[in-house]
């Protein structure tokens, strides 16, 4: 997937890169409701999706789907960008296309988890890799609890919450002869509770 050359149709070694003086004069023209000067602007920056798209790689989504998403990012960037700002349009561009597969990711999740999980989770992990960076070490979840703010137990649910779901179907052992399954071992650990 990602050595793809070609993506939603499009050949990715033929994507035109424009220098910042053209994105300039074709953002002026764009202002000035230029469709074809949007329409260039749009095929010279989707090697900037094509960057941002491949840090969502792995996650078991398709490729095709990202490279849209970020698209709509990359629109939306181009809509609401300000030449008078004197920031790279990369700059601005380039949070807009991950906000933009990030909320796409978050609402089709086959498990909704609140974002208020989510950011006490990703707060969490930020903080546990300073502190690893910082000290050589894990921290303790009440050690990040502490620091949060929170009790131990919302820091232990929010990890739990943002984990990828697994099937019950998925083996998690497998000799060549026989698998065995996740459903199999949540039976096997109902039966010897019972006995």
């Amino acid at each position: 997937m990602i050595n793809k050359v070609e993506i939603c149709g499009v050949n990715t070694s033929k994507l035109p890169v424009l220098t910042n003086k053209e994105k300039d004069e074709l953002f002026i023209k764009i202002k000035q409701g230029d469709e074809e000067a949007r329409s260039t602007f749009i095929k010279g920056n989707l090697r900037l999706v094509l960057s941002v798209i491949q840090r969502f790689y792995g996650r078991g989504e398709n490729a095709d789907d990202l490279f849209q998403i970020g698209c709509i990012g990359l629109i939306k960037s181009i809509d609401n960008f300000d030449l008078s700002q004197n920031v790279q349009f990369s700059t601005y561009a380039v949070p807009m296309i991950i906000g933009e597969i990030r909320r796409y990711l978050r609402d089709n999740n086959s498990i909704r988890v609140s974002r208020s999980v989510r950011d006490l989770a990703y707060k969490a992990m930020q903080y546990k890799e300073r502190f690893n960076k910082e000290k050589g070490r894990e921290p303790t979840i009440e050690e990040i609890a502490k620091e949060l703010g929170v009790e131990r137990e919302e820091i232990a649910f929010s990890f739990d919450a943002i984990q990828d779901p697994v099937s019950l179907q998925e083996p998690v052992y497998n000799d060549g002869s026989e698998s065995i399954f996740n459903i199999k071992k949540i039976k096997h650990k109902k039966n010897s509770k019972e006995n």
